[in-house]
């Protein structure tokens, strides 16, 4: 964990404490509606977002630049990733800081998705990698920003023993969110295809943000220090090794369900001999069946780990699941194991997404700092983000070229090792 955090910060966190930030009671309840909002802005943010990373970004960048696809779209999506890594816990710091009348979130939800919007047109208008380098770091960024702190308000607003339930329906929303988004990715031109999705994440956070019933700080924290901006990059793992384990195996469980989705098309073209012409549609497929099985087991999962009063086997048994699932890509004769892969990755990657937030917010180290932890659990999303393309180059090459069963098969093992992590966690079941 020392390459994504910057230590000996630590007494950041307690000077946000010292400066007089208000220690509410934990809710009772969530505000009423609070689940179907924020899982419709949840929606929003990942229809806007996921798309780019799983298909459209990829056929963009084959447009703009052919001869250079595969080098372009790593460079691409791997410095869009490390603006994300940068934004979460960055924003979420200044989040749990912010004074404004608007509220602490608020401000951070509205801003990231205009942002985002100004990222995505940029990428869809300009034919220049250049500029769809700089567009998607702005994307990146923003939506980051948002994310982090729609995140928050889950600790913030709702009670231990819902947040299952409310995990669950952020899982579905994402999920349904980039179904629908690749829906209508495949049936409209580019520039719709990035626009339309974004100026809806406008409506529906926008739509959340102002019914939030947002948090204000009681007193106005000190000065932002050099040392308070080093720890909004760093939970100490070791003063908390509940949150370390469960960053880790969040990070190397999101390296597998990460490593296939951006290359899908071209393992298409490249081992089963997919046409140009048909790429799109049968990347979209393998998109949509995953995360369709991903919604379905999202749904329930979250209310069976509030029921049975434990995340921990929900994690475990999703992550062996993905790890089965990047095996027989690995080892695919045909596109109707593709296709079958895809559905057990999809089974594993709903009941870890359903549970997962809820086991996060139970390990946060402390409720004032609730956004920046998130966000540097963020961290464990993106970063895989940036690794991964590092990692394809290098693998992809052994042997030739183009060697996606080594690939697959690397992240499988990676996998196997988050669902390993995670029984290191102790004072949660």
């Amino acid at each position: 964990m020392d390459q994504v955090v910057v230590p000996n910060a630590t007494t950041a966190d307690t000077a946000d404490t010292a400066a007089g930030r208000s220690v509410a009671d934990a809710p009772q309840a969530a505000p009423r509606g609070f689940t179907a909002k924020i899982a419709l802005a949840e929606f929003g943010l990942f229809g806007a977002l996921m798309p780019p990373v799983l298909v459209t970004m990829a056929l963009r960048i084959g447009e703009v630049a052919p001869a250079t696809k595969t080098s372009s779209l790593s460079l691409v999506l791997g410095v869009g990733a490390f603006f994300a890594m940068i934004a979460n816990p960055l924003v979420g710091r200044l989040s749990d800081r912010t004074t404004s009348r608007f509220g602490q979130r608020r401000p951070w939800l509205v801003g990231g998705v205009l942002g985002g919007l100004i990222g995505l047109a940029l990428i869809a208008f300009v034919p220049s990698i250049p500029v769809i380098l700089a567009g998607w770091a702005l994307t990146q960024t923003s939506y980051n920003a948002s994310l982090a702190t729609l995140q928050a308000t889950v600790p913030d607003q709702v009670p231990q023993s819902q947040r299952g339930k409310v995990s669950g329906a952020l899982g579905v929303a994402l999920t349904l969110a980039v179904v629908v988004s690749l829906l209508l990715a495949s049936q409209v031109p580019a520039t719709v295809a990035f626009l339309v999705p974004a100026a809806l994440a406008i409506v529906l956070v926008g739509y959340f943000a102002l019914t939030l019933p947002d948090k204000r700080l009681a007193a106005k924290p000190g000065p932002f220090s050099v040392r308070a901006f080093a720890g909004s990059f760093w939970t100490n793992p070791v003063k908390h090794p509940d949150f370390g384990w469960a960053w880790l195996s969040k990070f190397l469980v999101m390296f597998g369900m990460v490593a296939p989705s951006s290359y899908l098309a071209y393992y298409l073209m490249s081992d089963y001999g997919v046409s140009t012409e048909e790429v799109a549609v049968k990347t979209v497929t393998l998109i949509i069946v995953s995360y369709l099985c991903n919604a379905a087991t999202a749904a329930v999962s979250g209310l069976l780990s509030d029921r049975a009063g434990a995340r921990k086997p929900f994690i475990i048994g999703s992550s062996l699941g993905i790890m089965a699932g990047l095996l027989v890509l690995a080892f695919a004769p045909n596109y109707g194991v593709v296709l079958l892969s895809q559905v057990i990755i999809g089974i594993g990657g709903g009941m870890f997404y359903a549970v997962d937030m809820a086991l996060v917010t139970e390990v946060l180290p402390s409720q004032q700092d609730a956004a920046k932890d998130l966000g540097v659990m963020n961290i464990a999303n993106a970063l895989p983000q940036s690794l991964v393309p590092l990692l394809a180059t290098v693998l992809l090459a052994v042997g030739g070229g183009d060697n996606y069963t080594l690939f697959f098969a690397v992240a499988a093992a990676v996998t196997l090792a988050g669902a390993l992590s995670v029984t290191r966690i102790r004072n949660t079941r």
